[in-house]
């Protein structure tokens, strides 16, 4: 039991790691010099990695 839960905590880090990562990929993040553009799309791909940890969250949930 202990086990279980220390992998499952272990595997929803990494996913979360993961998911930011891959939304911060290309510009590392929002730059100082970003124009409005860059720093409109780096928001919008972390949140979509925001819902894509909480739907990762659900499903495994549901399993």
């Amino acid at each position: 039991m202990v086990i279980k839960t220390v992998t499952r905590r272990l595997v929803n880090w990494g996913v979360n790691k993961g998911m930011d990562l891959a939304a911060r990929r290309g510009t590392g993040g929002t730059a100082v010099g970003a124009t409005p553009a860059q720093a409109k799309q780096d928001n919008a791909a972390r949140e979509a990695a925001k819902r894509a940890r909480q739907a990762a969250k659900i499903t495994r949930r549901l399993r």
